[in-house]
């Protein structure tokens, strides 16, 4: 096996049972070897679908690969990004001496990633016609939802940029599953306003099955009311800008300069609602759904209407990522171990 110069990459998803949302990153996996065809470059996923993280953990050793960038293809970092995938890729790299794998971080509440937004919901907006004006629609966001408030107040920052930044009347903030206010409460609400045009938006990477509940809860109240003009934008996916800022983190991976959120973790410190999380140890909870769903015919829509097993004993020696020990007042690369969770 002739050895890489360049570590590999390890692009992590989530999971879906939905075969058009697996496919969708699996593009994304492709672009990034396009853009880098001298790395080795594959997919592994956390639940629900095939190659998992060990699959593509074990191809990239078996082509010659000794050092792994992993990236989470993620769009905030709760539960999964923090310590299910962490917890995953430190477990595989105990069983092997030969190889390194460094973590990178989730994508976050990046510039590149709001202009992506903002170009998606310009993309819907068309559909006003002529007399459009701005400061007369409301924007409705819908992030996924987590029981992490940190990743959801993300989508309320996004939210409000967007809403500043280009001009709406009003904008709100919904989520898909987990918290409040889903995206019926989140319309609800928000049709008391008045407002005679409305964009619904999934700050969401994929499709999959959220985002067609988005769009279906979406359609449902456009005919519940008749007197608005409701347009759903199209979902991130693989905007050019997407695969910028996943490129700015692999980059910052390998630098060692990337950074979750230590300030704001649940499980560091005391955050209203977590208190009792603070400290729990790093266990992933997935064995069950490991490579379900795509590939079998049961329907456990695991996850989507409740958060992933933070009653489990979830969570963290809580070292952030990227080589570095993240505790709370040193920031210094530490040699081992490679692999530490957010």
């Amino acid at each position: 096996m002739t050895q890489n110069p360049k570590p590999a990459l390890l692009v992590v998803g989530h999971g879906s049972r939905d075969l058009e949302a697996i496919e969708e990153f699996q593009q994304l996996t492709r672009h990034l070897q396009a853009r880098y065809p001298e790395r080795l470059c594959a997919t592994g996923f956390l639940e629900f679908a095939r190659p998992l993280i060990s699959d593509g953990v074990e191809t990239l050793r078996q082509q010659g690969a000794t050092r792994i960038t992993a990236i989470p293809g993620m769009l905030m970092a709760a539960g999964h990004a923090k310590n299910d995938i962490p917890s995953e890729l430190n477990t595989l790299q105990a069983q092997f001496d030969d190889l390194e794998i460094t973590y990178g971080t989730d994508l976050g509440v990046h510039p590149k990633m709001i202009q992506a937004a903002r170009e998606r919901i310009e993309e819907a907006e068309k559909a006003f016609g002529n007399d459009y004006d701005r400061k007369e629609t409301l924007l409705v966001v819908i992030g996924r939802g987590a029981s992490d408030a940190d990743a959801n107040s993300n989508i309320s920052k996004i939210t409000r940029i967007l809403e500043e930044g280009m001009g709406f009347g009003w904008a709100v903030t919904g989520y898909s599953g987990v918290t409040a206010p889903l995206v019926d409460e989140a319309l609800a609400r928000s049709h008391r306003l008045g407002f005679k045009r409305v964009i619904v938006f999934p700050y969401f990477l994929f499709t999959g099955r959220l985002v067609k509940m988005i769009y279906r809860v979406a359609d449902e109240y456009q005919q519940q009311h008749p007197e608005v003009q409701v347009v759903k934008a199209p979902y991130l996916n693989d905007h050019p800008l997407v695969l910028e800022t996943f490129i700015e983190r692999m980059e910052e991976t390998e630098q060692g300069t990337g950074n979750m959120n230590c300030q704001m973790c649940q499980y560091r410190v005391q955050i209203i609602g977590s208190e009792h999380k603070v400290g729990q140890p790093q266990e992933g909870h997935h064995h069950h759904v490991r490579g379900a769903g795509t590939d079998h015919d049961h329907d456990h829509d695991h996850g989507h209407h409740h958060h992933h097993g933070h009653s489990h004993s979830h969570s963290h020696s809580h070292s952030h990522s990227h080589s570095h020990s993240h505790s709370e007042h040193d920031h210094q690369p530490t040699p081992d171990p490679k692999v530490q969770g957010g």
